[in-house]
């Protein structure tokens, strides 16, 4: 098959390159049978395969955006940071090891090798392959170590895009700089400059991008407006863009900001019925009408932490007033103990956790369960009751095994007597228009105020919308002639 490809690279990380990347998977997919790539991620967003593989979040928005299944080898490689500059090595979907970053790079011909095979597996079986670099591209310390920029580059030859983010200030200078800085042989295959979250009058703008052109003989196809999108974030860069202010939204969601925090993106459903804010450990808890603990890539230090802050203590005075929820990690911060043979904080050891929830977690083993699930919910209490016997979709990704002698969906969770501390690995969970529902039905009846289920965007509709936006502000005809259509 002659597959056509196109790397989108950046000036810097949340330049926008994984947006761009959606739209235009989404774009090409009218007419083409499209599959995104990006060959390492690092980030604690992530998602689970049918067949039970952990990849990036963002490929699998990419994948879905463009009509197809995600796979892994769309993201090959995905670095998981636990902390102490130390990482744990996500290959072909499965954990490989945790490594620091020396021990990675020492490592890293076995992950070209691997990289290879996995972009190769993709042009077997689609007729374009839209990948993404990660953070800046000029970065001239890690040329030879490099899989994702350069290396990418290389391997593929594929035509370059450059995505700048205006709105960080500097968008010229960090263009121009990063060709400039491109080995040779790659700044040839730069074809054209994106200019991303724009806001204000484009006409100002045109004396510079002229300009820009004519030093570096790169056109600029277009510039793309800043705009609110309806996709799930890939990072945790992303948590600086919350808004910082309830607006005239009614109900009050206090999201604790664990120093690990991983998946936040499960929250995200509830920003658009919600005032959901992210709380630091040393913040102010407030006066919230729920508290959610999240999922975390190190339970046991994130834990330790939120007792030393004095947060845990905070949470626990809500106790009896507000729903508490604890999702993966956040679920098993909730129970009575967790004990760790040494795979999670370093050595054996028993924890005392929140002690809100009779449950007890054990890490045995240094085993990753990730899947997809469909769950019945089997649960009492003024949230979960009116959707009782109803199924919940989601997916698993966790360490450690959690007793619990009062589940709450099929097998997993937990539940305390009165129903408003719930705990569960579900990740996904707020997707689920019924318990979305039930919970605000519940938060706004508490606040004597009468709640009307509200349709949040799909994710169908949130790709269509970004990729009109896109096509709309860019030189789509110009972007298929550099790609060969």
């Amino acid at each position: 098959m002659d597959t056509k490809s196109i790397l989108i690279l950046g000036t810097s990380s949340h330049a926008g390159k994984s947006s761009i990347v959606t739209a235009l998977c989404r774009i090409l997919s009218k007419k083409y049978r499209v599959a995104p790539f990006k060959a390492q991620n690092m980030s604690l967003n992530s998602w689970i395969t049918k067949d039970g593989k952990e990849i990036g979040i963002a490929q699998a928005i990419q994948a879905k955006a463009a009509g197809v299944e995600p796979a892994v080898e769309m993201n090959p490689v995905l670095l998981k940071p636990k902390g102490d500059r130390v990482s744990q090595v996500i290959v072909l979907g499965e954990p490989y090891a945790d490594k620091s970053a020396g021990q990675y790079y020492d490592s890293i011909e076995e992950m070209h090798g691997i990289v290879l095979k996995a972009f190769q597996k993709l042009e077997e079986e689609y007729e374009i392959v839209v990948m993404e670099g990660a953070g800046g591209a000029a970065e001239i310390n890690l040329y030879e170590r490099d899989i994702v920029n350069i290396g990418t580059a290389r391997l593929t030859g594929a035509p370059i895009i450059i995505v700048g983010d205006i709105e960080r200030g500097g968008v010229f200078a960090s263009l121009y700089g990063t060709v400039e800085l491109l080995p040779e042989d790659v700044r040839k295959n730069v074809k054209g400059f994106i200019i991303n979250k724009f806001r204000g009058d484009e006409k100002i703008l045109e004396p510079g991008l002229r300009e820009l052109e004519e030093r570096t003989g790169v056109p600029v196809l277009g510039v793309v407006p800043y705009f609110k999108m309806n996709i799930p974030s890939e990072d945790s860069v992303s948590l600086g863009d919350k808004p910082a202010s309830r607006g005239s939204k009614k109900i009050e969601i206090a999201v604790i900001k664990v120093p690990r925090i991983s998946n936040f993106t499960d929250f995200e459903p509830l920003e658009n019925l919600a005032y959901v804010r992210y709380v630091d450990l040393d913040g102010e808890l407030g006066n919230p009408d729920l508290i959610i603990i999240p999922g975390t890539k190190n339970t046991i230090d994130d834990l330790n932490d939120l007792k030393t802050s004095g947060m845990a203590e905070k949470i626990a005075s809500f106790r009896h007033k507000i729903p508490i929820i604890g999702i993966c990690g956040g679920y098993q911060m909730l129970g009575k103990t967790i004990y760790d043979s040494g795979i999670e904080g370093g050595v054996e050891a028993e924890f005392e956790g929140l002690g809100l929830l009779d449950i007890r977690t054990r890490f045995g083993k240094y085993e990753k369960k990730t899947i997809q699930v469909t769950k019945s919910v089997n649960a009492h209490g003024p949230i979960l009751a009116p959707i009782n016997r109803e199924d919940v979709k989601g997916y698993e990704i966790h360490m450690g095994e959690t007793d619990s002698k009062r589940p709450v969906f099929g097998d997993d969770g937990a539940i305390d007597e009165e129903g408003l501390i719930i705990g569960t690995y579900l990740h996904g969970l707020f997707e689920n228009a019924n318990l979305r529902n039930a919970l605000m039905k519940y938060l706004y009846e508490k606040k004597g105020l009468e709640y009307a289920a509200e349709e949040i965007v799909s994710e169908d509709e949130a790709y269509e919308e970004l990729a009109e936006i896109v096509k709309q502000h860019l030189d789509m005809e110009q972007i298929y002639r550099i790609m060969g259509l």
